[in-house]
């Protein structure tokens, strides 16, 4: 890190500490806002986006030297908007108290849960999705009545200003507040005394960030991403599932974090299915490094990672069908389809995120189902083929943070669905009903009706009533 970095990651963190004691006494002076408050946060946040549609193309289109501007507009803005829609329309519903039964012991009087915002939530979000994956936890923890602060990746400085200037017009710093920084900023960022903390990206970070939070105690979601296995039914029709598997590999260039990321088919398919796929990449993508529609490698360094993967797999004895478009010196790096995949290969281990697409092979579905349980659980889960009896094995037997039978990614823009991981793909969830509960926290409270005789629960023991008691749940004593 240079000088002028070092200096104005010293000037980040000193901002973030003094705005976190600025957004802590505005909570304490406005603990629970009320449902119109919280409506009209989302609705100004929908207002925004609309309005800053084209300067959030243009800052993705610069930060990654490419990006399709129909898949900006799809996830960053659309996507955005549906899922603050959703949050709107049940609002009323998710902020109800719910009553709740008391034991019979203690019938008569009253209990229930009252949710409380947590107060201020800290969000890190990750470069490829720069607005989806840092506004869609902002959306659960306005609804939830909190205040925010938000991290944005370095690699996205310019989604940073927009999102920055956005915010900024329709929240002052005290309620939601955007910063920027290396890699010092990030890890002080993330050791601030939260109430909450919300990362998305990778799970070797994901295990510094949860180190960090527990200096404070603080509570964590963590959106991870992993290996997210297809599974192609012995009788599936190949040319369906390529066409499927072709546009979630190529969708942001494979940099998502439920791509799919390998594929598991029948004994003796891996080359038909290969083929299958670079027909229907080719027909998504006729001239991958020239088109507006293919979206680049974040930089350079991301680029050299996925060579470096390609590299090991032929190095190793893997089979490499690129598609159209492949050899020329361009982040636009077409569709990489690999065969004869073996565990020694890194492709086989670690997570792309990329357009490399390893496809391996097994005998019956007991051992695919094997091989996906043998690893680390993924974000996602895509099944395609399977007959009813299969899918129910499929859905019982496997860990994953969703599923989407037939396709991929659609399960994670259903926003009454919780979007999250498992195991080493993350933890908690901050889509619909469970983000708002995530950053709530759920209040239990207990009301003793004035009649109700609890002095009989008092010493001296051993009167008539708590014998009678303890016999009636416990029994005679032995």
């Amino acid at each position: 890190m240079n000088d002028l970095s070092h200096a104005q990651d010293a000037q980040e963190i000193e901002r973030m500490q003094r705005l976190l004691q600025r957004q802590r006494q505005a909570f304490n002076a406005h603990p629970y806002p009320a449902q119109r408050v919280r409506l009209d946060n989302l609705k100004r946040l929908i207002g925004a986006l609309r309005r800053y549609q084209q300067p959030i193309v243009d800052a993705l289109e610069a930060d990654f030297g490419g990006r399709a501007a129909f898949e900006t507009l799809q996830i960053e803005v659309l996507g955005t908007i549906l899922q603050a829609r959703h949050a709107m329309a049940h609002l009323r519903r998710w902020m109800k108290t719910e009553r709740r039964k008391t034991e019979l012991l203690f019938f008569g009087n009253r209990a229930w849960v009252q949710y409380q915002p947590k107060g201020v939530v800290g969000i890190v979000g990750t470069w490829n999705f720069p607005f989806y994956l840092t506004l869609g936890p902002l959306i659960a923890a306005l609804a939830a009545g909190n205040r925010a602060m938000i991290k944005v990746s370095e690699y996205s400085p310019r989604s940073r200003q927009v999102l920055q200037q956005m915010l900024a017009e329709v929240f002052d710093e005290d309620q939601v507040a955007v910063f920027g920084g290396e890699l010092a900023s990030a890890q002080a960022f993330t050791r601030l005394p939260f109430d909450h903390l919300v990362y998305t990206g990778a799970p070797q970070v994901g295990r510094q960030v949860m180190q960090a939070a527990a200096e404070h105690l603080v509570p964590v979601t963590l959106e991870l991403g992993g290996k997210s296995p297809v599974l192609v039914g012995e009788d599936a029709d190949l040319d369906e599932v390529a066409a499927r598997v072709a546009h979630g590999k190529s969708f942001n260039a494979g940099q998502v974090c439920v791509s799919p990321d390998y594929v598991l088919v029948a004994e003796g398919q891996a080359g038909l299915f290969a083929e299958a796929v670079r027909r229907a990449f080719e027909r998504l993508h006729p001239d991958p490094v020239g088109s507006p529609d293919y979206t680049c490698i974040i930089n350079e360094r991301q680029a050299q990672r996925l060579q470096a993967l390609l590299d090991d797999a032929r190095d190793k004895g893997a089979q490499v069908l690129s598609c159209r478009g492949s050899g020329v010196s361009s982040r636009r790096l077409p569709l990489q389809v690999i065969t004869g995949v073996t565990e020694a290969m890194r492709v086989a281990r670690e997570e792309i995120f990329g357009p490399l697409l390893p496809v391996l092979e097994y005998r019956d579905l007991d051992e695919a189902i094997a091989y996906i349980q043998a690893r680390p659980r993924p974000l996602a889960l895509y099944p395609f083929g399977l007959s009813p009896e299969q899918t129910r094995r499929v859905l019982e037997r496997t860990h994953s943070g969703g599923v989407t039978l037939g396709d991929w990614t659609w399960h994670v823009l259903q926003h009454d669905l919780p979007f999250g991981g498992v195991g080493n793909s993350g933890m908690g969830s901050y889509h619909g009903e469970e983000g708002f509960r995530s950053l709530s926290h759920g209040k239990a409270v207990f009301k003793r009706q004035r009649w109700f005789p609890i002095q009989l629960f008092y010493p001296p023991y051993g009167r008539w009533v708590q014998r009678l008691v303890l016999r009636v749940y416990l029994g005679k004593p032995r």
